[in-house]
Formats: C-alpha cells, sequence, structure tokens
C-alpha cells in the first residue's frame, strides 16, 4: 500500500480571524511545480462520522483546471488537533499519471469500516479526466493508490455511503459525475465493498443532465440526487441500490443574481444532505425574495416523499440590505431529525453586491437552527475582509472554490474547511485551509424568514460544459 504524504500535527497553528472568531490552519502547500499557482488551497468537502473529521481539497491551483494534488486534513478527536497530507497515485506530482487533481468529495463506509475520497484527476493519457477513488483504512489518516471508477470527459463528481444497518443496501457507496462532452449527462456507479470495485455507469430514466449532484442516502437505502439543470434544481431518486434511477422532478426554479467581481460563484450548485428521520435538505444561493434581484439570499428547499419538495424558504438575513450571498455548505447532525434536527450552514458573501473586482471584498458567514431550519441563529461573520486579488485566478475567474460543506458532529460544534485567503506577498498568494477552532456551535435561534417570493425574471443558468471547468 502506498500511503499518503504527511505532514505535521497542526494542534496550535491558530490566527485571529475578524468577529472575534479563531480559525486553525489545517494544511499549507508544499508543492514547487511551475504549472500552479502556489501557496493556494481551495474548494473544501468535508465529512465527519464519530468524532472523526476528514476535509479533503484543491491544493496548488491550475489556471486551465485542477490542482497540484488533492490535501487532506484528518482529525480523528472530534476537531481538537489535525494531521495533513496529500493523496499519492493522482497526479505527476505524486507518482499519478494526470497533470492535476480535482473536485475531492469525502465519505465513509461504516460496514466496512473505510473512510474515501472521490476525486478527478484532470489532463491524462489520452487527453482524458478521470473519476478517482482513494481509500483509508486506519481512520482517515494513510490512503491508499486511487481506485479508476470512469474516464473521459467527466466533471464535478460526488458520493456517498449507505451507513443505516437497517437498510437493504447497507455498505452501498454511490459515485456521480457528469459527462461535459454529452451536455453534461449524469452518469452514477455503484460499489459494494468499499471502494475496492466499481459498476459500469448508468444514467437515469429520463437522460437526466446537469452539474453539481450531490446524492445522499435516506435511512431506507433510497438514494437522492439534487443537483443544477438549466434554470432548475431537480433531483432523482433510486430504489433499489443504484441498479436503476427513476426520472428527474422538479425542486424548484431559480432566480439568480449574477454575482459582481468575476469571481467564480454563477453556476449556483446545490448544497445537501440528509437528517435521521430521512428529511433531505437543499440549499442554493437565489434571488427570489429580493426586490429587483439585486442580490442572492440562501434559500432552503425541503423534502419528505423523495419525489415532492417544499417551496424555497429564505435563510433569514436583511431582503433589503446590501448582502450577496453565495455557495452555501449544509450540515446536519444525522442523529437528529424533525422539528429537533441540528442543522449548520457556512456561506460566503459580499457585504455591498453592487462592487467591481477592485472594490469587492469576500466574507465567511455562519447560521444554526435547532429545528430543522424553522428558525435561525443570528449570522456570525467567520472571516473576511479578502480582496478577490488575494484568491487565485482561474480560466473562469478568481476561485475559492465551486463548493464548501459543513459537518455537524453528534450532539456537538459544526465543522467546515474553509479557504481562507490573506495579501499576498509579492507574486506569491497566502490561502490556505482553515477550520474554526473547536467548531461552532450548533445553537440555532429565533430569527424566522418572513420574506414573501417577488417575481423574477427567469434566464438559464450557463453551465460551462467544458473539461477545463473543473
Amino acid at each position: 500500500m502506498v500511503l499518503a504524504a504527511l505532514t505535521a500535527l497542526f494542534t496550535a497553528w491558530s490566527q485571529p480571524a475578524y468577529a472575534n472568531v479563531t480559525l486553525t490552519q489545517v494544511s499549507t502547500d508544499t508543492f514547487t511545480n511551475s504549472s500552479s499557482q502556489h501557496r493556494t488551497e481551495l474548494e473544501p468537502d468535508t465529512f465527519s462520522f464519530g468524532s472523526t473529521i476528514v476535509s479533503a481539497f484543491q491544493v496548488g491551483r491550475v489556471f486551465g483546471g485542477g490542482s497540484s494534488d488533492i490535501g487532506l486534513a484528518t482529525s480523528t478527536n472530534g476537531g481538537a488537533t489535525w494531521t495533513s497530507g496529500f493523496l499519492s497515485g493522482l497526479t505527476v506530482n505524486l507518482g499519478g499519471a494526470y497533470s492535476a487533481a480535482s473536485d475531492p468529495s469525502v465519505a465513509f463506509d461504516a460496514k466496512h469500516n473505510v473512510w474515501l475520497i472521490s476525486s478527478l484527476g484532470v489532463n491524462g493519457p489520452g487527453g482524458n479526466n478521470a473519476v478517482f477513488t482513494s481509500r483509508s483504512t486506519n481512520g482517515g489518516l494513510a490512503w491508499s493508490n486511487p481506485v479508476t471508477v470512469a474516464t473521459g470527459a467527466l466533471d464535478k463528481n460526488w458520493f456517498v455511503c449507505d451507513n443505516t444497518a437497517t437498510s437493504p443496501f447497507y455498505g452501498n457507496c454511490y459515485t456521480q459525475y457528469d459527462i461535459t462532452s454529452a451536455g453534461n449527462a449524469i452518469r452514477l456507479s455503484t460499489s459494494s465493498n468499499g471502494g475496492i470495485t466499481w459498476s459500469a455507469p448508468i444514467g437515469n430514466s429520463s437522460g437526466a443532465t446537469g452539474l453539481g449532484g450531490q446524492p445522499v442516502v435516506r435511512p431506507n437505502g433510497t438514494v437522492i440526487v439534487p443537483h443544477l439543470s438549466g434554470s432548475q434544481i431537480r433531483s432523482f431518486r433510486s430504489i433499489d441500490g443504484g441498479q436503476s434511477w427513476r426520472a428527474t422532478v422538479v425542486v424548484a426554479n431559480i432566480s439568480h443574481h449574477t454575482t459582481a467581481g468575476g469571481l467564480r460563484v454563477n453556476e449556483p450548485l446545490p448544497s445537501a444532505e440528509v437528517g435521521a428521520a430521512g428529511t433531505v435538505y437543499v440549499t442554493w444561493p437565489d434571488c427570489r425574495f429580493r426586490s429587483g434581484c439585486t442580490g442572492n439570499d440562501i434559500v432552503l428547499s425541503k423534502s419528505t416523499s423523495e419525489t415532492t419538495w417544499a417551496a424555497p424558504t429564505q435563510v433569514p438575513d436583511p431582503t433589503a440590505g446590501t448582502l450577496d450571498h453565495f455557495t452555501p455548505g449544509i450540515g446536519v447532525d444525522r442523529s437528529t431529525s424533525g422539528s429537533t434536527a441540528r442543522v449548520g450552514l457556512t456561506y460566503y458573501y459580499y457585504p455591498a453586491a453592487s462592487c467591481s473586482a477592485a472594490t469587492c471584498q469576500l466574507d465567511v458567514g455562519y447560521v444554526s437552527s435547532t429545528n430543522g431550519g424553522a428558525s435561525w441563529s443570528t449570522p456570525t461573520m467567520l472571516a473576511g475582509p479578502m480582496n478577490l486579488s488575494w484568491l487565485p485566478n482561474t480560466s473562469q475567474g478568481r476561485m475559492f472554490g465551486d463548493y464548501i460543506s459543513t459537518s455537524v458532529l453528534p450532539g456537538g460544534p459544526a465543522f467546515a474547511a474553509l479557504p481562507i485567503a490573506n495579501a499576498p506577498t509579492g507574486s506569491t498568494f497566502n490561502q490556505a485551509i482553515n477550520v474554526p477552532t473547536g467548531g461552532r456551535p450548533v445553537g440555532g435561534g429565533s430569527l424566522r424568514s418572513t420574506a414573501a417570493e417577488i417575481a423574477q425574471p427567469r434566464s438559464p443558468v450557463q453551465i460551462t460544459a467544458s473539461p477545463t471547468a473543473n
């Protein structure tokens, strides 16, 4: 077994952030390849199970797509200390065959006691991309060389495992991705042996297309896949353990404000989670509650039926204000449900939506709910302001990531791995993955949205169907 290169244990490397929130840096870019913008880390996904938290992210962003490699940070003690490293066998920088890596997603398979990281190899043999799975059998500290799931013109992989012991499909893991050369056709593969082998990919019965699907598994074993499709959030499901996938249904139409400053955030990808009783939560940025669509709020839709979805509600923030919210990452305490579900939600935002590349200020916010999103805490500023010039550049604008996520520990705090940028030193960037020290409380609050939806003109969201979108 080839192990990931591990760096030092991060215990006290902390720095003060704004709003009296302390952040702990959990990784750093140590690569030196000439194709990357170095000292950059971005686009993290985070997953927790028990007291273990694993985050994976891009390290050393490449302008045209991907990064030097996939980094990871693992805590086995509820976020008290962290160990960092990199995945071997993906890119040419650590023994692999691909020029770059992108789109990390983290899962845990309880039946087989294995941690999994899905990633996208960019520009490999024949110019193809590949969806990979890396495995760890020792709590997320050491990782094997990757298993290939699929190759081709692929993008935006994500995966999940069925961890309910009473489910008829307990121990199944599901990977989804889209084929950019086929109009972003969505495909899914299934593993029943801890990610060692994967089934041939299949689509759903209605030929679903889209981007940014985030599959979740209900306790009964049904897999729900919310995704962005044109000017809608849609979803589809499997009720037979991934052997077939049913037709898509509409979650909601999207009303979307184009975010200023040339920031790479204008594909309103969803973030999805599921509670203990099977309620599925989906969030995305939307301007439906703003007169004139002057800025996006984070909105939430829920489903308990698998095929119908509640009307979106606004996560409270002043609709008459100047803020523009985007890139939400929702987390749910999977030991809670219904009216007592504990929810954490992290997001990025501009305090002033009407800004330019030179004047936009990027902040990170956090809210929580203890009643399944019926009411929320007062928003907390976790970090910022960040100048956009502090972020690595891409073919689609300055970037901190196409997604983030939040993990809520059972009965405990919420953790989100955050790309935080500070002023560069010369031509070298200063962007790294940080977590709020000790996590953030899931205390909820009494803020309820009273905003009424305002009719907005809807135009299709432009989804980039290109291998360089990674």
